[in-house]
C-alpha cells in the first residue's frame, strides 16, 4: 500500500457512543523475597489509578516513556492480564473480573496487536494456519472454508493470497506486521489495542503501516486505542491522546489542542524533543527543548504528591502535599496538574521565570535568556 498524506480526521468524526470506560485501573505486579518460603515485600505499581473513556470508531492515543505503564494498560483493556483494582466496562459489560471462560467469547470483539512482529508470530506455522487459527478456536463458520477466508484477509492488508502456505521467516517486518494485523481482524473485532505496532520497523515502512491501519479504521468501522511513544506517529492516526506519566494519566485532549496547547509540563517537555526535519526550523526548535533533569522515579515507591513534581520546573510545596486530580480546564482537554503551563512558558524565557517563581527568587536578579 502507498504512502499518503495525514487525513483530515475532522471530516469523519468517531460517534459519541462510548466503547470503553476504564476507572481507576491498577495492576500491581509483587516482588517477593525468600528462597523457600516466598514473601511479599513490596509492589511494582506498573498501572497506579487510571481513568479513560473510548468512543465508537475512536482512535484514542496512548502515549509516554518507556516504563510509564502504557503497555500495561493496553494488556489489561483486552485483558491478558487480570487488573489488581479498578473497573473495566466493555460495550456496557463489565469485564474487570470474568474468567478466561467467560472472557472466551468476549475475544471476538477486543484483539491485540503486538509490538514485535518477529516474537509474535509462531515460527513453525504458517501464515494460514496463524491468521485462521481465531476461526478455528472460536468456531467460526466461514461459507467458502477458512481458508479462503484466511486468503481475502491476506489481501485485505496488501499480502497476496499466495502467501497462504508460507512460514514468518520469509518476510520483512512490515510483511509481518501486516499478517499480526490480518489475525486481528479474523474475527471482525469492534476494539484493537495496537502496542505500538510500528516501533520496531523501519521508518520507511511505518508510514505504509499507520496508513493501513487508518484505512481498515475506514472501512471496517473500527476502533482502536494506539499505544505509541512516537508524537508523529500518534498525530496522523490519533482523534484523542492521553498521556502517561509512572502509571497514571497525566493529560487527555483531542490531539489538534493537545499539540497545540499542551497543559501539563510533562505533555511539553514530550513535545519539545520531537525531531523537527525542516532545517530552516531546526536551530529553533533545539533552542527550545526541554531537558528534564533526574530519573524517572521507581513504580515501587513513588513520590509523593504529583510524581511529576521531581522533574518539574513549577513544582511547588502543594506538589509533593496534594496528588492533582484530573480536571477538565477546556472542552474536552482534562489535565492533572496544579499548576498548568500558561502560554507565555511555553517559550524558554517564560520558563525560567516560572521556575524562579516557583523557587521564590525574584526575576529581576537574572540575567535573561
Amino acid at each position: 500500500m502507498s504512502t499518503h498524506t495525514s487525513p483530515d480526521r475532522t471530516t469523519a468524526r468517531p460517534g459519541t457512543d462510548e466503547l470503553l470506560r476504564v476507572t481507576g485501573l491498577e495492576k500491581h505486579f509483587p516482588i517477593t523475597r525468600g528462597a523457600f518460603i516466598r514473601r511479599t515485600v513490596g509492589a511494582v505499581r506498573a498501572v497506579d489509578g487510571v481513568d479513560l473513556t473510548v468512543a465508537t470508531g475512536e482512535t484514542l492515543g496512548l502515549v509516554g516513556e518507556s516504563g510509564c505503564g502504557k503497555s500495561t494498560t493496553g494488556r489489561l483493556i483486552s485483558r491478558l492480564l487480570r487488573p489488581t483494582g479498578g473497573s473495566i466496562v466493555f460495550d456496557g459489560r463489565d469485564i474487570t473480573d470474568l474468567s478466561v471462560r467467560r472472557m472466551r467469547p468476549l475475544r471476538r470483539e477486543i484483539q491485540m496487536i503486538f509490538q514485535d512482529p518477529y516474537s509474535s508470530l509462531n515460527p513453525r506455522h504458517t501464515v494460514g494456519t496463524i491468521v485462521g487459527a481465531p476461526l478455528r478456536v472460536q468456531d467460526i463458520p466461514t461459507p467458502h472454508g477458512v481458508k479462503r477466508a484466511v486468503q481475502e484477509l491476506l489481501e485485505l492488508v496488501g499480502l497476496s493470497p499466495e502467501h497462504y502456505n508460507r512460514y514468518p521467516h520469509e518476510f520483512s517486518g512490515g510483511q509481518r506486521q501486516r499478517i499480526g494485523i490480518a489475525r486481528a481482524l479474523a474475527l471482525r473485532p469492534k476494539l484493537i489495542v495496537a502496542d505500538e505496532p510500528v516501533s520496531a520497523l523501519d521508518v520507511s515502512i511505518q508510514a505504509q503501516v499507520v496508513n493501513l491501519l487508518d484505512d481498515l479504521q475506514r472501512e471496517l468501522g473500527l476502533t482502536y486505542v494506539f499505544i505509541a511513544h512516537d508524537l508523529s506517529v500518534v498525530k496522523h492516526i490519533c482523534d484523542r491522546v492521553a498521556v502517561m506519566y509512572l502509571g497514571k494519566v497525566v493529560e487527555v485532549a483531542p490531539r489538534d489542542a493537545l499539540y497545540a496547547t499542551p497543559l501539563h509540563p510533562y505533555t511539553l517537555a514530550l513535545l519539545s524533543a520531537v525531531p523537527v526535519p525542516d532545517p530552516d526550523r531546526r536551530d529553533r526548535a533545539q533552542r527550545e527543548r526541554i531537558l528534564l533533569t533526574g530519573d524517572v522515579p521507581s513504580p515501587v515507591d513513588p513520590p509523593s504528591g504529583c510524581r511529576f513534581r521531581t522533574r518539574c520546573w513549577k513544582a511547588r510545596e502543594r506538589c509533593e502535599r496534594e496528588t492533582p486530580a484530573l480536571r477538565e480546564l477546556a472542552g474536552g482537554h482534562l489535565v492533572a496538574c496544579h499548576f498548568p503551563v500558561e502560554d507565555a512558558e511555553r517559550t524558554p524565557r517564560g520558563r525560567i521565570a516560572a521556575h524562579l517563581a516557583a523557587a521564590d527568587v525574584a526575576p529581576a536578579t537574572t540575567t535573561p535568556a
